[in-house]
């Protein structure tokens, strides 16, 4: 029985009374978690009946409880002022919701909510000027989890990619390895790709403060390229590769996986023909500079300070495209070819009004999915020495801060081997999991909006709001689960009428709250509610165990009633860790 069943009964059981006492049916009531769960494992407030019934919520209450008779499913009902308090059998509570979390395992809080809607997420961006970064590590933490939380809700999901591979910034990389390189390659360099090439655009940047005519030369390259010279479009391709080889090996360090690439000197032009075409239709216009322009719905983007409407330029004079005319095109095209109900595009909060823009236009343009477009716009991240810059060369590298997480892991693992029993291999194994685990965690642990201080330390934590600590938490289950497999203990026809402290309550509620937690991450583009809810479980766990004994409870009955509840609590916990793209350790 499920705990849907359980709140179904106690409202059936409210309407009996209240026709039975007042001649009419409560409505409009919800059954949650009381603040105190020693009052009752369920709360009803009575406030919504007091203007139908004409009575004090807590007349009405008292008046129910005292219709509600206890039965196999309901021990006890008690009015408290407003509300109405329920105990619940322990074996119906714990028996059936343990049972349910465990048979369910690794597919425990999936829903059919997503109605098998298919949705691209679109994350990453990068450029190939330059290796990623930590603000990317914080777009990718990002789309693996919402890729991976949609998943979990029924939706087919396709992860997707757009690379920013020409224009000027490629351009300068491309050319201040012409002019200095001396034949130069990332092999005969000892450096990755993307980290080889990014040191040829911050060479290009100090360059181009000695001598200004380089600018006149980056112009004639990008003129070359798109007339597609040969010489120059064989050095970009080249050059590109270099970087490619480099991302993917990030990729594989972090995580990432993508089902479509979409490449800008692809989809360049594409949206011409569609601007062309509204145009005609008078969705577009012509400025008296010559320029396409779409001018903004007063309604969602108000107007100048001169009365007129805003606009925004989708061709120039010359027919030339800008970054949202490709981007028309690019969202025609992956609907097109994926026959999508829905995208999410994660980009950086600096791109707001530019998806709100490219939204409004595809609605403009009469495209029945434009609404279902969404901008999961995230902010900024910071080190403690400030932000972010990569002209200068002082970009927070990702490899570079994933190599010291890993590092930093391997101490704390070594720590606590004094006596050296680990291999080798084996500690680089787990540091691994523990650095790149405690990034995604630290940067998925606060609302996409809001700005993170990256503080490297406390992000690899074994105590606090990390990945870490709750990595440990599952670990230290299953050296439970583990041991007492050895003794000969199992959960198996485990009586859970044996349970019921204040610990393994609070601990239940978490399990039983998994799935609301997913759900309510979903519907928000949220995985912080996802994390925040691992984060309180791992506490709730050791809470319980620092108070209660599992292999040494005081009966056999009760450590299998025990084993019980910590096995579906180190499901839940790996459940959701992996929803975040966390990796968890049998052994810390």
């Amino acid at each position: 029985m499920s705990i849907e069943h359980v709140k179904k009964h106690i409202l059936d059981g409210m309407a009996a009374a209240g026709l039975k006492a007042f001649g009419q049916a409560p409505e409009g009531l919800a059954v949650v978690f009381p603040p105190d769960l020693q009052l009752g494992h369920f709360a009803v407030g009575c406030f919504p009946l007091a203007k139908p019934l004409r009575k004090s919520p807590a007349e009405i209450a008292k008046t129910l409880a005292a219709g509600i008779a206890a039965d196999d499913m309901i021990q006890a009902v008690t009015a408290a002022g407003p509300y109405l308090n329920f105990t619940i059998h322990p074996k119906i509570l714990f028996g059936d919701t343990l049972t349910k979390i465990i048979s369910a395992g690794a597919s425990y809080g999936d829903s059919h909510a997503g109605e098998d809607r298919r949705v691209m997420v679109e994350y990453l961006s990068p450029n190939t000027n330059k290796p990623l970064h930590l603000g990317h590590l914080r777009n990718a933490a990002l789309g693996i989890s919402v890729a991976r939380l949609l998943a979990a809700t029924g939706h087919r999901v396709v992860k997707s990619i757009l690379i920013n591979d020409r224009g000027v910034h490629i351009c300068k990389s491309m050319l201040a390895w012409q002019r200095f390189g001396n034949g130069a390659t990332p092999q005969s360099a000892g450096m990755k790709g993307d980290h080889f090439v990014g040191t040829w655009y911050v060479r290009y940047a100090i360059e181009s403060e000695k001598d200004a005519a380089l600018e006149t030369h980056i112009q004639e390259m990008l003129k070359k390229w798109e007339a597609g010279d040969p010489a120059t479009r064989g050095l970009w391709k080249r050059m590109n590769q270099w970087v490619y080889d480099g991302f993917s090996a990030t990729y594989r360090r972090f995580g990432m996986d993508f089902d479509a690439f979409y490449y800008e000197s692809d989809t360049y032009t594409l949206g011409k023909d569609v601007i062309a075409e509204g145009l005609r239709k008078n969705v577009f216009a012509t400025d008296e500079r010559g320029n396409t322009v779409y001018h903004l719905p007063e309604t969602q983007f108000g107007l100048e300070k001169s009365g007129a409407p805003k606009k925004v330029t989708v061709l120039r004079p010359d027919g030339t495209s800008l970054y949202i005319s490709q981007d028309i095109g690019t969202a025609i095209l992956k609907v097109t070819q994926h026959d999508l109900d829905s995208s999410v595009y994660v980009v950086g909060s600096e791109q707001e009004h530019h998806f709100k823009c490219l939204f409004s236009m595809l609605g403009a343009l009469g495209y029945a999915w434009a609404p279902n477009c969404y901008h999961l716009s995230y902010g900024m991240v910071y080190l403690p020495e400030g932000k972010m810059k990569s002209r200068e060369g002082k970009v927070v590298d990702a490899d570079d801060l994933i190599a010291g997480m890993e590092e930093l892991a391997e101490e704390e693992i070594r720590k606590r081997d004094p006596e050296r029993r680990l291999a080798e291999e084996e500690i680089k194994r787990r540091a691994a999991v523990i650095g790149t685990g405690a990034i995604k965690y630290y940067l998925l642990r606060v609302r996409p909006s809001q700005s993170i201080n990256f503080d490297p330390a406390e992000s690899i934590s074994f105590d606090g709001f990390t990945g870490p600590y709750c990595q440990y938490a599952y670990a230290r289950i299953h050296g439970i689960l583990e041991k007492a497999g050895e003794r000969g203990l199992t959960d198996a026809d485990a009586d859970c009428a044996r349970l019921g402290n204040l610990e393994e309550l609070l601990l239940l509620k978490m399990l039983i709250q998994f799935p609301e937690e997913v759900a309510s991450a979903v519907a928000e583009y949220n995985p912080s509610r996802v994390a925040a809810h691992i984060f309180n479980t791992a506490k709730a766990f050791n809470q319980f165990y620092n108070k209660h004994a599992v292999i040494q409870a005081e009966s056999p009955a009760t450590a299998a009633a025990r084993l019980a509840l910590i096995k579906a609590t180190a499901a839940v916990l790996k459940r959701g860790l992996s929803l975040l793209g966390v990796d968890v350790l049998e052994n810390m």
